[in-house]
């Protein structure tokens, strides 16, 4: 579906002009639903003179009076032949009117209250500041932290609310994924060491039972030691006293034949 090339001017003008929801202006020109509400609020697009989407060739008057009579229905826009470029979004720093520029610091202010988790670099992008304003506004350092009061940016026009629900969306996304790698990480090292304390007691446990193993073997060889050694003696004895006896014997056997002699 074609989108209006000036849409919140097109969705004054429509809002000015018709009884359509702010569901179905919204969607045709392609605004969030609470921008659309600001606008009819007049909180936001204050100034903006509407712009006619029947004159510009981009909706008819039988479309715009078929969607009031049906809140159901979509508005579907007029199929032009030519293809225009879309307009590429600028990469860097936003510029910011002048009108607006002395409410960055509340608009800042309110995004670092509600949205902790966007990142400075994020912060830049939405109002165009500079991080080092919005450093200080989080340490409550900037020289007017004391009169400070939390503005939405969307209401002022600093910014969109799709922007601003697209880095919100980015923001809690990287949160969420770090949290995981946390858990993995922290899963991971009570594994690690679940592992080493087991391998920490069986490595215990083989120490001890290879000192049992040793003082058993050492005993059963000292015993052996001392089979052997008391076996050695009573072997030795027993040789000492055959020879003795025989000795004996033989020195009286010559004794008597030298008394038979006599």
């Amino acid at each position: 579906m074609p989108q209006p090339l000036m849409p919140k001017a097109t969705a004054v003008w429509l809002l000015d002009n018709t009884v359509l929801t702010f569901q179905q202006i919204a969607e045709f020109c392609n605004l969030h639903l609470l921008e659309v509400k600001g606008i009819a609020d007049g909180d936001v697009a204050r100034g903006i003179r509407g712009a006619d989407p029947i004159a510009a060739g981009q909706l008819t008057r039988a479309e715009i009076e078929s969607c009031q009579e049906d809140p159901e229905k979509r508005l579907t826009g007029i199929e032009k032949k030519e293809n225009l470029p879309k307009a590429e979004r600028r990469v860097g720093k936003k510029y910011t009117p002048l009108s607006k520029r002395q409410d960055r610091p509340d608009a800042i202010f309110w995004l670092v209250r509600n949205h902790p988790e966007l990142l400075d670099a994020q912060i830049s992008r939405l109002i165009g500041t500079t991080k080092n304003t919005i450093q200080s506004i989080r340490d409550r350092t900037h020289w007017n932290s004391a009169y400070l009061n939390p503005v939405d940016p969307v209401s002022i026009g600093l910014c969109t609310q799709i922007d601003l629900d697209k880095e919100v969306q980015k923001a809690s996304k990287r949160v969420e994924n770090r949290k995981k790698k946390e858990e993995k990480e922290k899963l991971d090292s009570t594994t690690l060491a679940e592992v080493e304390e087991s391998n920490s007691h069986f490595e215990a446990n083989s120490e001890n039972k290879m000192v049992q193993e040793n003082n058993i073997n050492t005993e059963v060889k000292n015993i052996l030691d001392n089979n052997e050694t008391k076996k050695i003696i009573e072997s030795n004895t027993d040789n000492t006293n055959e020879k003795k006896e025989e000795y004996d014997s033989d020195s009286v056997f010559a004794k008597l034949q030298e008394l038979k002699k006599d």
